[in-house]
């Protein structure tokens, strides 16, 4: 009986101290990347991510980010100078790039944008973003 009870104290430790890892580090990387949008992408997409008029697409309730989620991340990088359909209307407007952007900064834009308004996705990992940026190339 005894032995169960450590083994479970020791399992409710581990789970506990694991959540809270995970949840300092999704805090990191989404404050990181609201500072890193706020600085390269709030200028176009405006701060609310309503974006600007026909210009420059919206990220709030932006069908193109729940269904492009891959392209998202390389447009953050190498920009895009296709027009972009957003929620039934046509942008045409390049976006640049910015290749300057680090695989770490563009996870955590990725995180504060797809954890804001109405997107949950949840902490987008560096090495997810390294993952996906081979197919950018």
């Amino acid at each position: 009986m005894k032995v169960n009870r450590v083994l479970l104290i020791v399992v409710v430790f581990a789970s506990v101290t694991s959540c809270k890892k995970s949840d300092v580090e999704f805090e990191q990387y989404y404050n990181q990347g609201e500072i890193l949008y706020t600085k390269y992408c709030s200028n176009c997409h405006q701060k609310n991510g309503k974006g600007l008029g026909l210009l420059y697409p919206p990220l709030d309730r932006s069908d193109f980010m729940d269904e492009h989620f891959d392209e998202v991340l390389c447009i953050i990088r190498n920009g895009k100078s296709t027009p972009t359909v957003v929620n039934g209307k046509t942008f045409e407007q390049p976006m640049k790039g910015v290749t300057a952007l680090t695989d770490l900064d563009i996870a955590e834009i990725a995180t504060y944008i797809y954890n804001t308004w109405d997107h949950k996705r949840g902490i987008v990992d560096v090495n997810e973003v390294t993952e996906k940026m081979k197919a950018c190339e």
